[in-house]
Order: structure tokens, then C-alpha cells, then sequence
């Protein structure tokens, strides 16, 4: 497969599983929002604080106000991460790869584009419950991910698209649970407490986990969250999940046994979900869950990088090969 080719089909599943979380983050936060007591104001930097976007929000805004934060995080096209930025340009890489779509794909996917983009003109982000708005984004991105399961032959494309779709939730979910850090309680003796569950409650909502938590962990304890997303080995969402899922994804582009690794990409991740594998829920509390997210995005990322150099910056690597050759 080109490399070029290769590229977009990988983008396109990365920026459509962003546009999807996204929606996922801002709806969940708006229920939470609701749920709070009455004389708790509401907190919308920690989505802004997770997302990774703190820097480019605060260089244009001056609070942390609801539709401020929703217009940056679903309809701002100057900021590259969000929903109408995702979308669009999971179009775009579609509209270069056109042949390699199936019909039912790309209609969906260019519905979901017009969906996004007139809501924008009716500006959404001002009304006062927008959450039919990100229940319907979730529902078409599903919709074709659906559609793709049903239709696509598992080929590299395949692949390469479930590749992307996998690395870009493992991050998702990582920053999902980091939306709890930065979210303030009213004060220290409150951690435990019935509004530190609603919290915990909320983070497992936003990842559809919630009924699946409780029939396999019972009541909520931190531990017992921060164990089922980050390390559960059958969740879906969870980022051991998928992580091994993007491994095996790299094994059957390189056409591997799974034996050992063949590239650095290969390399990365098996060494990632390995740690993922033996590490311990106690180790993580202990050492700070913070810190351990922000290692293991960074580790994400490195893996990313390592894909892209590995199979999308081919013409380097034919340079470098002639120069040898020399």
C-alpha cells in the first residue's frame, strides 16, 4: 500500500475516534454539571486541562465559562483538536482515499460532516442543553464505525484505520481519567465522600462503562476505576485494550508471527503494553496517577511517532537507502 494512501486511512480513524471522544468528554461534564449541588459552581477547566489545549484556550480566553469552552472544544476551527477540526478533516483524508472507501462509508461520513458544520452556523454551543447535539455525533461516528465492520474487507486498510482508531482512544481514555485530577473538591475532607463517587460516577459514564463496572468490580472505589480503565484486559475502552489491540494491528501490517518485533514502531508498543501488562492498580495510586498518565502519553505519542517514521515517511527512507547504497 502507498504511503500516502496508508497515511490518510490512519488519520482518518485517529480524527474520527477524537471527534467522538470529545463529545463524550463535553456531554459528560454537562451531566456531572447537573448533578452537582446547587451551591457548587460548575468546573470546565478540567476538560480544557485534559484535552492537552490549555495553552491555545487561555492565549484567547480569559474564563472558563460553559459555551466558551464548549465553542472551543466542538466548533473552534482555529483549535486543530476540536469536533468540527476532527471531523473535517477525517473528510478530507477520506475525500483523498475515495477509492478505497466503501459508498456507504463515505455517505455517512459526509453526512456527519454537514451535521457538524450546520450546527455550527446555528450556533448550538449558545443554547442552553446542547447535549442532543454530541449524543447524535456519537451516534453517527458509531454508526460508521458499524458500517465499516460490516463492509470492509481486513486488508492493510483495515488495519491501518483500526491502528489509528486504537492508539488515538488508549489516549482518550488516559486523559478521560485524568478529567478527575484536575477537578476540585470543595475541600480535603471530601475525598470519599458522596460527591467524590458522583465524580468517579460520571468518568465512568463518559467511556459507556458504567453497568460493565459495577457487574465486574461491585461498588466504586477509586482503585477500582482507575484499575478497570487503565488495566483491564477485556474492557473495550480500557487502555491495556487497546494498546494490544493496536499491537496486533502492527503485526498484521508487517505480516509478523508476533514474535519479538520487527520495526521500532513494533518495538515501542510491545514494550508499552508490556509494562501496561505486570503494572500494579497500587503501584499507579501510590506513585500518582497524574504523573503516571502524563508518562504514558508521552509513551503513546512515542509510538505514533515511531508508526509515522516507520511506514509514512517512506521517500526519507529511500533517500537514506541511496546514500548507503552509494
Amino acid at each position: 500500500m502507498l504511503s500516502r494512501v496508508a497515511n490518510s486511512i490512519y488519520w482518518l480513524g485517529r480524527y474520527m475516534e477524537r471527534a467522538e471522544n470529545y463529545a463524550r468528554f463535553i456531554n459528560v461534564n454537562f451531566n456531572l454539571m447537573l448533578d452537582l449541588p446547587p451551591d457548587l459552581k460548575e468546573q470546565w477547566e478540567p476538560l480544557i486541562m485534559a484535552t492537552g489545549d490549555h495553552e491555545l484556550y487561555t492565549s484567547r480566553n480569559n474564563s472558563y465559562k460553559m459555551k466558551e469552552v464548549i465553542y472551543f472544544l466542538a466548533f473552534d476551527h482555529s483549535n486543530p483538536n476540536s469536533i468540527i477540526s476532527s471531523v473535517s478533516q477525517a473528510r478530507e483524508n477520506a475525500r483523498m482515499i475515495r477509492e478505497n472507501l466503501t459508498k456507504e462509508t463515505w455517505e455517512k461520513l459526509n453526512e456527519t460532516y454537514h451535521f457538524v458544520n450546520k450546527a455550527s452556523e446555528s450556533k448550538v454551543w449558545k443554547k442552553e442543553d446542547p447535549r442532543d447535539f454530541f449524543e447524535e455525533v456519537k451516534s453517527k461516528i458509531l454508526l460508521l464505525y458499524g458500517l465499516a465492520d460490516n463492509t470492509v474487507a481486513r486488508t492493510e486498510g483495515w488495519y491501518f484505520r483500526q491502528l489509528g482508531q486504537y492508539l488515538e482512544r488508549a489516549d482518550k481514555t488516559s486523559r478521560i481519567l485524568d478529567v478527575k485530577y484536575h477537578i476540585l473538591l470543595p475541600s480535603a475532607e471530601e475525598v470519599g465522600s458522596p460527591l467524590d463517587f458522583l465524580h468517579w460516577m460520571a468518568l465512568l459514564k463518559s467511556v459507556t462503562a458504567f453497568n460493565t463496572y459495577r457487574r465486574l468490580y461491585g461498588n466504586i472505589s477509586p482503585s477500582g476505576v482507575v484499575e478497570f480503565l487503565v488495566l483491564n484486559k477485556f474492557f473495550p475502552r480500557s487502555v491495556f485494550f487497546c494498546l494490544k489491540e493496536a499491537e496486533q494491528c502492527l503485526y498484521k501490517i508487517s505480516k509478523s508471527n508476533g514474535e519479538g518485533y520487527s520495526n521500532s514502531a513494533e518495538k515501542a508498543m510491545g514494550e508499552l503494553r508490556s509494562k501496561l501488562e505486570f503494572d500494579d492498580v497500587n503501584d499507579i495510586i501510590s506513585s500518582g496517577l497524574h504523573e503516571y498518565i502524563e508518562q504514558l502519553q508521552i509513551k503513546i505519542n512515542n509510538v505514533s511517532n515511531k508508526i509515522n517514521d516507520n511506514y509514512f515517511q517512506i521517500k526519507d527512507n529511500f533517500a537514506s537507502q541511496t546514500m548507503d547504497q552509494e
